[in-house]
């Protein structure tokens, strides 16, 4: 299921594979946030993703044109993990919406790991 908005000249459709990478790359521009994660459901560790694999550590959903968006991310050691969290989530939420003119309804965050920062 895609997002799709009705625009006076005709519809626009949104894979919300894009929206996810959009997502995923405001996510990574918190301070605070080391960058997206992937658990590995066979061993249950939590593994950094690469720059360009920013889209697998973020699910989009669509109901009645309103999106929930689950993020998983790293932090950086010795950061309140609360704040960090309440930054992205209002970053993520106000930008996505500007791009997609979607509504975003929900944002969960899940922290799946901490990382040191030289």
């Amino acid at each position: 299921m895609d997002g799709n908005l009705e625009t006076k000249y005709g519809e626009v459709y949104i894979d919300l594979d894009v929206i996810a990478q959009y997502a995923g790359s405001a996510a990574v521009e918190n301070f605070g946030v080391v960058g997206m994660s992937a658990v590995s459901m066979k061993d249950g560790l939590a593994k950094l993703l690469r720059r360009e694999s920013l889209s697998h550590g973020v699910q989009v959903t669509l109901n009645e044109n309103k999106l929930s968006i689950d993020l998983h991310i790293i932090v950086s050691y010795g950061i309140s993990v609360a704040t960090v969290c309440q930054n992205l989530c209002e970053t993520v939420k106000y930008r996505v919406e500007e791009f997609s003119g979607l509504t975003v309804e929900k944002i969960n965050v899940y922290v799946d790991g901490v990382r040191v920062i030289d």
